[in-house]
């Protein structure tokens, strides 16, 4: 091999990833960024807006989310890159369009695992009183930034016992639950969380919708899969398979949960839409008035261990986001190089804003309120161009040859309607967030795209005499 060809092989390897996951590990990570009991924090706003019927909320909402689902399994055959949307945005829709889908997703991808952190703080400080909850904070990022610069392999097992630990407590709960309810009967009727418990007047499909808008919130982070594309032994379809199972089991876990809480509930809808204070707490109220404290705590201790390392895995993500960008010198160069095969510079990057961004937030009283207002719409703005990335590249660019008019223009036309309706449902403060956030992408994009400078050639000398 010539010196050239030995130079340009070895800065190859120096910005390739490693190979060394494997089904499970996708859907661990799948699953450890999404939390086996998401629905735990949101279950009685979903109640309330729903008129009771939250099971069917996430029936719903695993329905609408399947056809995201659905796209990035498309796109992950055609483009196994790490970038993930970024990298599917630039093939089916163009470079500029690339940059702006990885540029809303980054807004996801770095401040999700933020919010992560925060719970983790939260439940820790409130366990142990005496340490400040940014102190729990900041150590939990910490922690989990050392597992993600050990490599991907290393975190995927420690997060594949701490996600047996999570499935475990939600084992745990749905027996106890079962006995409860053989023991002792419901408190709403048997079909109640699928129609309504009509505490609220007869059932309206546009409750349910509303409610949707919120519970689709509970499935970001299992496109998270996408991004280790490159790292992942035995090429993208394993990928496509592991997004579509990781949310097929995700909607049946949150489905039996919520089901079984609703049935406990001895507080109907319409006291939780009352009483917006009791709607945070109605998973625990739930479970320390049917079952006992100790499940309460248990669920409680779960729920601390696991924000952390669904913080581990959204890191984790981040970090290969920002490492496809500044390979592709769409961010700093430096972003896009590896380490043993791991992007210790990316991942260090978004520990840090993450680090900054959770510590802020636990400081504040409303830091909380201010986080979780912003992280969800960079996720649906990016799913958005996702859609349009499949219609882009299966059906304007021919870039696979036929065309099959269901998969690559029905499933994504109706998906970006779907994300579309959810966006236009959130808050006012996350959409002027994300605006303002585009904003400086686009001029971030066009500084980029202005071609470079060039000084003058010199004045040449006319000739003496």
């Amino acid at each position: 091999m010539s010196e050239t060809g030995a130079g340009a092989h070895r800065a190859e390897e120096h910005d390739a990833l490693r190979r060394t996951l494997g089904f499970r590990d996708l859907v661990v990570y799948g699953l450890l960024f999404i939390a086996p009991m998401a629905p735990v924090g949101v279950f009685g706003t979903l109640d309330a807006r729903s008129h009771g019927a939250v099971a069917l909320v996430y029936v719903v909402a695993t329905v609408a989310m399947a056809f995201t689902a659905f796209s990035y399994a498309q796109m992950v055959r055609v483009v196994p890159q790490a970038g993930s949307v970024f990298a599917y945005a630039r093939a089916g829709l163009g470079r500029g369009a690339g940059f702006v889908a990885g540029w809303m997703a980054m807004l996801d991808y770095v401040l999700i695992p933020a919010v992560a952190y925060l719970f983790s703080g939260i439940a820790m400080n409130e366990l142990v009183p005496e340490v400040s909850r940014w102190v729990w904070t900041a150590l939990a990022v910490v922690v989990t930034t050392l597992l993600n610069l050990w490599g991907v392999r290393t975190a995927a097992r420690v997060g594949f016992a701490v996600l047996a630990l999570e499935i475990v407590v939600l084992v745990v709960f749905v027996v106890a639950a079962v006995v409860t309810l053989v023991r002792d009967g419901a408190e709403r009727g048997w079909l109640s969380p699928l129609s309504g418990d009509g505490a609220q007047g007869a059932f309206a499909v546009s409750a349910v919708v509303g409610a949707v808008s919120v519970a689709v919130l509970s499935y970001l982070g299992f496109d998270a899969i996408a991004t280790f594309a490159e790292e992942v032994t035995g090429g993208s379809a394993k990928v496509a398979r592991a997004l579509l199972f990781c949310l097929a089991l995700a909607g049946v876990l949150f489905v039996a949960q919520t089901y079984l809480a609703a049935l406990l509930t001895p507080v109907s809808s319409a006291e939780l839409a009352a009483d917006p204070v009791r709607q945070g707490s109605a998973f625990y109220d739930t479970v320390d008035t049917s079952v006992g404290t100790w499940l309460h705590d248990l669920v409680a201790v779960s729920k601390a261990i696991g924000a952390a390392f669904a913080a581990l895995a959204g890191q984790a993500a981040a970090g290969r986001l920002l490492f496809a960008m500044g390979r592709d010198r769409r961010l700093p160069a430096v972003l896009g190089r590896t380490s043993s095969g791991v992007p210790r510079v990316a991942l260090l990057v978004a520990a840090v804003i993450t680090l900054v961004a959770a510590v802020w937030a636990a400081r504040r009283d409303d830091g909380l309120d201010h986080l979780t207002s912003v992280v969800n719409l960079g996720a649906l703005a990016a799913f958005t161009l996702l859609h349009a990335s499949v219609v882009g590249y299966f059906v304007v660019r021919r870039g696979a040859g036929a065309v099959s008019w269901w998969r690559h223009a029905l499933v994504p036309v109706v998906g970006a309607a779907i994300t579309v309706a959810v966006i236009v449902e959130a808050s006012r403060t996350a959409q002027v967030v994300a605006a303002v956030w585009l904003a400086v992408g686009l001029v971030v994009l066009v500084v980029q795209s202005r071609p470079a400078r060039r000084d003058p050639p010199p004045l040449s000398r006319a000739p003496g005499p």
